[in-house]
Formats: C-alpha cells, structure tokens, sequence
C-alpha cells in the first residue's frame, strides 16, 4: 500500500495535536517495519485507543509482512486471553502495558516489555506460535452470538480490493476529510476509515474514542459526536444506526458531510428518512469480517432507501433456495485454527434478503434468528425491532415469539412516558402477524460489557432471552 500512498501530500494522520504528512508517515512505517522485523516478531496484537500512531503500527505490520491482531478494547479479559492464544501472538503493541503484562502473566507466559518507538509499549510473549493460514496478513476477531471469538484470517489483496472498491463507490478524494467514530480495531473502519481515506490522498482524522463521544462498550454521548464533527469539519464517517440515532435525535445539521455511510446491523428506514430530511447524506450498506468487510454500498449515483445498495464491483451474490445471501469475492482465507476456506465456491453469510429488479440489494434478517408464530407466519425479529427504535423513545429491542399469536419486546426505554406511543406508532406499520402485543422494560441496556450484544451491534439473542423468560412467558398468561 506504502507505494500507492507514496505521492500524496498534505496530511495524511492527525488527531488534532498529533499528525503526520504523507511524508512522515511514509517514514514512520518503513522505520518501525525495519524494527519489527529484527525484533523476532510474527504475529503482533495491536491494543491501543484510536490514534495516529495506531494507523502507523498497522501499516509497519503489513508492510513488514508480519501477521497483525486489531485487540478490540471492548473485549473482556476471557475473550483477550483467548484471542492472544487462539491467534497465537508473540508481541502486543498497546498503550496499557501494565494490563497486558498482567494479562499475559496470568496466562502463564513469560514476558519481557521493551520501549522502541512513540508513546507505546511493546511486550513479548515467549513461546507463542501460529496457527493462521499460509498468506495471512491480518486476523481480525467478532464477538459473534455465541462462544469465543473467531478469527477471520485476511490477506492483504482481499483488503485492498475492498478497499479499491469503497474507493471508488464513495468517490473519495483527497479533499475529504475522514473522521473515525469507531474503533479502528473493528474491520469496517479499518479499511473504510483507514485504508481508503489514505488511498485516497485524504486527511485521516483519528481521535481518542472518548472525545467523539464513545465511552466504554456502547455508551454514546450525541453532542459530543457532532461537536467531533464541527471541530474537524469531517466531509465522510461510518456509523452504527445507534449512532446515526443519536445524531438524528440532536436534530442538528453537519453542513460540511459528503458521504456518511451507515452499517454493521440493520437500519430501519424511518430512521434513515428522518436522517435525509436533516440532510445527512446516508448512504446505508451490509458486509460481514468473512468477505473483508463491505459487500454492497448505496452511493450517490446508485441509491435506494431501504436497500443495503448495490454488490461492490469485485463482489458475486447469489441466493440459496431459503432465501441465504451466497458471496463470493474477497473471502477469507479460513479461521485461525481451523480448515482453509475454498475461495472459488460462494460463501452462506447467513442473512437472507433479495436482490430487487433495479439489482439492489435488500436483507430480510438473520436466517437463525427467523422464528415462527404459531399461525405458521415468519417474522425476522431484526425488521420488527428496526420499527421499534427509530422512535426516539425506544433505545434499543429484542423481539420474541416463536410458536405464539403474538410478539413481546424487550424494551430498553430512551424515554420511558412514550413507549406505549412508540410501540403503537411500530404497530400501525407492521402487518398483524408482526406486531408487539405485549411489552417489558429491560433490566440493562444491552451491552458488550454484558455480552448481550455484538461488537458489531447485533443482539446476543441465546444471552437475553434466558434473562426475560419467565416475565415474557407471565405476559402470554399460558396461553399458546
């Protein structure tokens, strides 16, 4: 990528106080690469809050083809531990040295801690070996619904042909301004945020998460997000719709935004019209770690509300009898620890959708999560939740019914006195097998912190639903 990047100019990295040129950045990777390589490392974990130093250290691990491990700091210790071992990582770059060395030490590794460059710590782990396939250039790790984290092993042509393709999809030139709102050790906006910002020639702007207004797992403060956006005059951003939600409810423009994408779990359309209606340039799209990211994007020039957009040019989509989402096109290479994937057949994401006549493409849920009622009717729960929390009253919804005549939410209020408004105003919308009959508040939030949700945003169904059993099964009162 260092010689794609070679001949832009201006700013490449910043933060607000810290940048680098393309220049100096340029400088930077290929000194810390040259370092890394005659260190020993192999596979390396990066554990840092977003900065530019964290962007700089990623492309130093590629480009000094090693194995780079993005360690999300929204996973708890147990999933930390599982992830170093699974991955098999032998150093850990991280501005919390004395977590991982406690960390590690619990583990049973023996580690040593070294200062080599900028304002980081490098910590070995003796003995660590890998299990990731031939050509792996990074692993990232989800959460996922249920069990340790998976690996997803990438190599660098996979990512850049996602990359090249948003590229292009998004127009992005070097007069944009990018700002990252998530963390980069999620997949979408490392290569959303970081790698075609760069391609393009942009300014990559890569503050502290806590001052875009995320703090912990998934606590968001929407003032302090826009005024991100104000500060750093950012033309382009990836969000959550949780995120989009809040800055829709702030009810306050952002003039200078050209291109703001919106994905990682489903999107109701109220919420993406009333975003419109603000002027918000949305442009909503789907993807998944296993294809590199996106898979399709709406764009300017392509765009349909309501639609996940258009297959990116690399990409090949085709549909199972049941309805499933078939890819083919920047897949994996396989799990860490596990069997190579076969990157000429097509992969079952296990999302079903459609692809309508104009070649948009349109998803209809989680094809586990499908459950049905007991007059035989399918419903997807993400669809029903989708109209529950574009009401600005409702923060979040897990939706149940299998083998009933009617649905139960789970409710975590944004503003407890208009919930019963809410659901009614979801009601008058949805078809009658799909409507909430009954409803309950929530006891939390649900959260990463809890594992009651995703990193990327999806709700862990098997860990909530144990929680509200019995209030959900007191609703239907024994009737079947």
């Amino acid at each position: 990528m260092l010689d794609e990047i070679s001949h832009h100019e201006g700013t490449a990295l910043s933060d607000g106080e810290r940048s680098f040129t393309y220049r100096e950045l340029i400088m930077a990777v290929e000194e810390i690469s040259v370092q890394l390589r005659t260190s020993g490392a192999k596979t390396i974990g990066i554990a840092m809050d977003n900065s530019p130093l964290w962007g700089v250290l990623d492309l130093a691990i590629l480009n000094a083809r090693l194995v780079c491990v993005p360690l999300p700091g929204f996973f708890s210790p147990a999933q930390l531990s599982h992830v170093i071992r699974d991955a098999g990582i032998d150093t850990v770059l991280t501005d919390r040295p004395e977590f991982f060395r406690e960390l590690l030490g619990g583990m049973g590794q023996l580690v040593e801690r070294r200062h080599f460059f900028g304002n980081y710590a490098e910590i070995r782990c003796i003995g660590a070996s890998s299990k990731a396939p031939s050509g792996t250039a990074k692993i990232t790790y989800t959460s996922g619904t249920t069990g340790n984290p998976k690996g997803v092993c990438l190599d660098i042509l996979s990512m850049e042909q996602v990359a090249k393709s948003l590229l292009d999809a998004s127009c992005a030139s070097s007069g944009d301004r990018y700002l990252s709102v998530l963390p980069l050790s999620t997949l979408l906006e490392n290569i959303g945020a970081l790698y075609v910002s760069l391609l393009a020639g942009a300014a990559c702007y890569l503050p502290p998460l806590d001052q875009v207004g995320l703090g912990g797992a998934a606590k968001l403060d929407p003032a302090k997000m826009a005024r991100a956006f104000e500060r750093f005059r950012a033309s382009c951003a990836i969000l959550t719709p949780q995120l989009l939600g809040g800055l829709v409810a702030l009810e306050q423009p952002l003039p200078d935004l050209r291109f703001l994408a919106v994905g990682g779990a489903p999107v109701s359309m109220r919420l993406l019209e009333r975003a419109v209606e603000l002027g918000f340039p949305v442009f909503e799209g789907y993807g998944l770690s296993e294809c590199a990211s996106v898979v399709s994007l709406n764009t300017k020039a392509s765009h349909k509300i309501g639609s996940v957009g258009k297959p990116l040019p690399h990409v090949n989509l085709k549909f199972a009898e049941d309805g499933e989402i078939l890819v083919k096109g920047a897949l994996m290479l396989g799990y860490c620890r596990g069997d190579a994937a076969n990157r000429n057949e097509y992969w079952p994401t296990g999302d079903t959708g459609y692809l309508d006549g104009e070649g948009f493409l349109h998803l209809t849920g989680r094809k586990k999560n499908i459950f049905i009622t007991s007059f035989g009717r399918n419903v997807a729960p993400e669809w029903v939740e989708r109209e529950l929390t574009v009401h600005p009253a409702i923060l979040q919804a897990a939706v149940f019914g299998e083998g009933r005549p009617w649905n139960v939410a789970v409710i975590v209020p944004r503003d407890p006195a208009r919930v019963e408004d809410a659901v009614g105003q979801a009601n008058e919308i949805l078809p009658d097998y799909a409507r909430i009959g009954k409803w309950l508040v929530s006891d939390t939030p649900f959260l990463i912190d809890n594992g009651q949700m995703t990193s990327n945003g999806r709700l862990r169904r098997d860990a909530i639903w144990p929680l509200y059993r019995e209030r959900i099964e007191a609703l239907y009162g024994g009737k079947l």
